[in-house]
Order: C-alpha cells, then structure tokens, then sequence
C-alpha cells in the first residue's frame, strides 16, 4: 500500500533516507513524543477500566484513493493519503464535562515555541470552549522533565499576542504560573486528571 503525507510526497525507502547525525536526532526526539503518546494512552486504559474517565485518542483521517475488492468480504487498501488532523488529540468525558485537548512537547528549556499549533486547532479549542468545555494543552519540557496542563484560555491570550507583532512562544514562568502540574506516578503513569480537577475547580469558580 502507497502511504502519502499531507506534502504529498512520498516517504523514503530505508535506503534512501541520509543517515546524517542531525536525521538521527531528529528521530530520537520523535521517539520521545511517541514516548508521550504511549503514556497518555495508558494513563486512558486506567482511567477507563476504574471508571474514572473516558478519553481516547482521535484517529487520524486518512483518505482513500486506491482499494481493490479481491474478495467480496474483503478489501485491500492500495494507496492512501494521511490527511493533516482537524482538531485535537484527545477527546472524552471526566465528571460530567466534555475533555478535549492536545498534547505537545519541547526540548527548549525557558518557553513553549506557539508554532506547535495550527490554526485550526485554536479554532476548535475555541468552539469547544464556547460551548462549556475543559480544553487544554498539555505540555511537556523534555529536558526539564515536567509537564503542564495549561489551559485553552491563557493559550489563546498568546496566540492572540503573536497574531499582532507579540512574541512567538509562551514563557515558561507563564506556564508555571496559569498552568497545572502533572505528577508521574504508577497507576496511571501521567495523573493529568489531577491537575485536570484543578482546572475545573478554577473555571466553576469563575461562573
């Protein structure tokens, strides 16, 4: 089956990929971020199965554009075209209020770099907020090892700011200071809902 990316270009045979020292850095910090999304997906599994929560993962669209039929029951996928996301990662419901957010993480050391995001996903993040949800971002600082839950809120404010000459990152002291804690732990590995209830508690208080 033919996989294309958003670019439209196709990926690269093993054998044609350069083997420089910066392609295998750039690899390794792919294989933390999938680091993360391994532990948040655990962290659901928990949640899901001591009916705490229910938040999975959103697929990632894919469009079609080559299946053969060699059988009648059954169909082979030929050639597809992996669709750029339209909104978040995550989704589900915790205590009664709709969760969505993102999760992103970054090896700078003082602030979060905004181009992280897209358009897009503000604009979801918006429309879920309109409507009463928790949206957030959930940040990790690789080479600090911490992480954040930082509210959709304060997020827009500095994705505002950039849209009008303000600087392209979020401080780390803003960070610290409007976002949420997330503490390791074994079971779940990430307890972001603990900061989660934190967020929650700020937002009832603001009614």
């Amino acid at each position: 089956m033919s996989i294309h990316y958003p670019s439209g270009q196709k990926p690269l045979a093993v054998h044609e990929r350069p083997q420089s020292r910066s392609v295998a850095l750039r690899s390794s910090y792919a294989q933390r971020g999938m680091s993360l999304e391994a532990e948040i997906n655990a962290s659901n599994q928990y949640y899901l199965a001591n009916h705490i929560a229910v938040i999975h993962k959103k697929p990632t669209p894919v469009q079609l554009v080559k299946v053969d039929y060699p059988k009648r029951s059954a169909a082979v996928i030929r050639e597809a075209y992996f669709k750029q996301p339209s909104t978040t990662d995550y989704n589900g419901i915790y205590k009664g209020w709709y969760i969505d957010f993102d999760a992103k993480e970054t090896r700078n050391k003082a602030s979060f770099p905004l181009k992280n995001f897209h358009e897009h996903q503000i604009r979801h993040m918006r429309e879920c907020v309109d409507q009463g949800g928790i949206c957030f971002a959930l940040i990790r600082f690789v080479e600090l090892d911490q992480m954040y839950v930082f509210p959709a809120t304060s997020l827009f404010e500095y994705w505002q700011r950039q849209l009008h000459g303000g600087r392209k990152s979020i401080p780390l002291t803003a960070i610290i200071q409007d976002g949420y804690p997330v503490q390791y732990g074994l079971n779940p590995r990430l307890h972001y809902l603990t900061a989660v209830d934190q967020l929650i508690a700020a937002k009832k208080h603001s009614f």
